[in-house]
């Protein structure tokens, strides 16, 4: 155990910036033995941290190519104003989602619930008794039921110490199933007048739509947290190596329900958000954004081992795909052909994180 005076923080902050420093959990193995000399990480901190601007502007390049194949193939539709806002709104619900699974895989941990928990909280937020206590009962509705289901999968996983891939599929069944038990398989239409007003241009700030201001805010928000706080370098820490992270004096329980409040969290706040996109709340939503998000995470960087990770490139991975999708939407593409093209990409990626950890 480590003698320096507080030893939690000690521990939590030998790891740097999440985006950079897959290696912080190595780091906290040699803080919490004997004292020594530290060997730098192979490449050091600048060479780490050049990978991961590499990374991104390989995604950025990514999403050139998407544009000018979109610029060439439907030039007045694709580059129009309003079919950018279109893009950015589609990816706003599912990039809020994929922040919480961020931080979630980066702890080493999965969250296969979140297209379900999405679900439930929609339609539990849009029944009629919900929605008598108009906007903010409906907001609120969305965010608790999110953080109650991020709290059952915490316990579960974190101090019930089951496997977060069996508690999280659990989850999911449980989750659906009840959005399915309360709406009675129907469309719960909204009649709250300030949340559909959310969804019009009128409501647009700067022509800017409100709800890529919600994802624009939680992306700087996750990007500050998990690369700028202790509560990030301790999310690293433990999905490099959560024993030594707990020989550092990090609390690897407590931090792991955390960071499934933090996931529940974020799929509340999506549930509002399809809410105002859609009028509506049903049991069908957010079908496959567990898939979605643990994929757009890997593609920007993310390691599915834990240890590392970086909202960035998981914001720009949500991006690449939802820009597939639209391509593919404009050009009267079959949905098959853009699922093989989003596997291939996701392969592709995998194998380049595998190569790059073995180099």
């Amino acid at each position: 155990m480590l003698n320096s005076p507080g030893g939690a923080d000690t521990g939590a902050d030998t790891g740097a910036d999440a985006d950079a420093v897959p290696g912080a959990a190595a780091t906290l193995t040699k803080a919490a033995g004997p004292p020594g000399p530290r060997a730098p990480a192979k490449g050091g901190l600048g060479g780490l941290s050049r990978l991961a601007d590499l990374r991104n502007l390989s995604l950025l390049g990514v999403l050139a190519v998407l544009a000018v194949v979109g610029g060439i193939t439907k030039p007045d539709e694709f580059l129009s104003t309003d079919n950018l806002q279109l893009v950015l709104t589609q990816a706003s619900v599912i990039g809020v989602v994929t922040v919480g699974v961020t931080f979630v895989i980066t702890s080493g941990g999965i969250d296969l619930s979140v297209g379900a928990i999405v679900a439930l909280a929609s339609v539990w937020a849009t029944t009629l008794a919900t929605q008598d206590y108009g906007f903010g009962g409906i907001l609120l509705c969305a965010v608790l039921v999110g953080l109650g289901c991020g709290l059952v999968n915490g316990v579960l996983i974190a101090y019930g110490g089951m496997v977060p891939f069996i508690a999280t599929l659990a989850m999911l069944a449980s989750a659906r199933g009840l959005a399915l038990q309360i709406s009675d398989g129907r469309t719960q239409v909204v009649t709250v007048k300030p949340v559909l007003d959310l969804g019009l241009r009128d409501s647009y700030v700067l022509g800017i739509p409100p709800l890529v201001l919600i994802f624009a805010a939680a992306t700087v928000l996750g990007w500050l947290l998990l690369g700028r706080t202790t509560f990030g370098r301790r999310t690293v820490a433990i999905g490099g190596n959560p024993e030594a992270a707990r020989l550092a004096g990090i609390d690897v329980r407590r931090q792991r329900l955390m960071l499934y409040l933090l996931s529940g969290l974020c799929c509340g706040i999506a549930a509002f958000m399809l809410v105002v996109l859609t009028g509506s709340g049903q049991n069908t939503n957010g079908n496959l954004y567990e898939l979605d998000a643990i994929a757009a995470a890997i593609i920007g960087g993310t390691l599915l081992s834990g240890g590392r990770g970086t909202i960035t490139g998981s914001v720009l991975g949500v991006l690449v795909f939802t820009t597939i999708t639209n391509l593919f939407a404009l050009n009267n593409l079959q949905s098959d052909v853009q699922q093989i093209a989003k596997g291939a990409i996701i392969v592709a990626a995998v194998l380049v994180q595998k190569g790059r950890s073995t180099s």
